[in-house]
């Protein structure tokens, strides 16, 4: 930080309304995390704008969050804009192959019911046998998904609400933050973006293009809130853009420039999520969340290697769509590696139905409840 005194200086903002304030300390956190992300990629780190931003937002709030980000929370709305994108991305690869694979694709979903069970158990165990967390405090952190429906379910059961977020969120962070490098050593050569691979087109987009991805993300993301989508903020515009490339109607192409600014954003929003963690808790948490992330990827590793055997899908498809990351870091990660993103999406949206459904019926029937 000692290259950007600016930016202790910006931080200090006062006597601006809280609005003002968001606002500005949004944007200067987003300039930070592009340069993050630039730096990243200079380096050929795998995701470089997704992972150097959120590690460029995680390194400014552990340094100013009792100073000048004090109180400040990411704009989740703005967020969801930029998420609404990817789903956009996300569904200009639906084409019509996709629907031979629906043998295979059918026994790789119903296959995430037993992942499920069996990563959430081997998880309380660890958070339960290993952390000494009350029980309904591991049961709800060991939930492979589900992100916002286990902090709600966590806090009604009696939980530590702020060792659940903790956990929960490093999840998400640990997982698509190891997961391109393990790839990567893991088939012996660099993929996605790492190997030079391209998110989008390079040259420019014409303004009507824009505007067509514009109004897909809206209409998407309307939709989803009509009809209640699972995960409706990636889901809904990639339902729409799916329909839309299929029909012939459309041609949806996003430019590299804005996958990348979208990056951004949601490496940045998970990067703050580390204000007001002790350096005790946030040691002990990463520790736990370390032992909760290799086993549920040494599990999904074999249940790839398994069913790989048996539906002929590819392995890097099926190890992405069992690694338990968040369904919009996934499906950028996706993306990232060209991993047949619509694919995976799918798979990690069944698998946070699965994980919801589970911690609703085990919250009636187990002992998780708080004494």
């Amino acid at each position: 930080m000692a290259f950007f005194p600016e930016f202790r200086y910006l931080t200090r903002m006062t006597g601006l309304s809280p609005t003002l304030r968001m606002i500005l300390l949004t944007a200067l956190l987003l300039a930070f995390g592009g340069f993050g992300g630039l730096m990243a990629q200079i380096a050929h780190v795998p995701m470089p704008f997704m992972l150097g931003s959120l590690a460029s937002a995680a390194i400014a709030t552990a340094l100013f969050q009792h100073g000048g980000l004090s109180g400040y929370r990411f704009p989740m709305k703005f967020r969801t804009g930029f998420i609404g994108l990817i789903g956009v991305m996300i569904g200009t690869q639906v084409q019509p192959h996709l629907f031979d694979e629906a043998a295979g694709l059918a026994l790789s979903i119903g296959a995430l019911a037993l992942f499920v069970v069996l990563a959430h158990g081997g998880n309380f165990v660890i958070f339960r046998k290993i952390g000494g967390y009350n029980p309904p405090t591991a049961f709800f952190a060991g939930a492979p998904g589900g992100l916002m429906e286990s902090l709600v379910m966590g806090e009604k059961a009696g939980a530590d609400l702020h060792l659940l977020t903790a956990q929960q969120f490093l999840r998400i962070i640990l997982v698509i933050s190891v997961m391109p490098t393990a790839l990567s050593l893991w088939l012996g050569h660099p993929v996605g973006s790492a190997a030079g691979a391209s998110l989008g087109p390079q040259g420019p987009v014409p303004l009507f293009a824009l505007l067509m991805i514009v109004l897909a993300a809206a209409g998407g993301l309307g939709l989803a809130k009509l009809v209640h989508l699972p995960a409706g903020q990636i889901t809904g515009p990639l339902l729409l853009s799916a329909a839309l490339t299929l029909s012939g109607l459309v041609d949806l192409h996003l430019p590299f420039w804005l996958i990348a600014v979208a990056q951004v954003v949601v490496g940045v929003s998970l990067g703050v999520r580390f204000a007001g963690m002790s350096a005790r808790m946030l040691g002990r948490s990463i520790w736990l969340s370390a032992l909760s992330v290799g086993w549920m990827l040494l599990l999904g590793a074999g249940f790839a290697v398994a069913l790989m055997q048996v539906t002929g899908l590819d392995f890097l498809v099926l190890m992405i769509s069992y690694s338990p990351g968040g369904v919009t870091e996934m499906s950028i990660i996706a993306l990232s590696l060209a991993a047949n993103p619509a694919l995976v999406s799918l798979h990690h949206v069944v698998r946070i139905l699965f994980t919801v459904s589970l911690m609703g019926l085990a919250e009636r029937l187990l002992p998780v409840r708080k004494a």
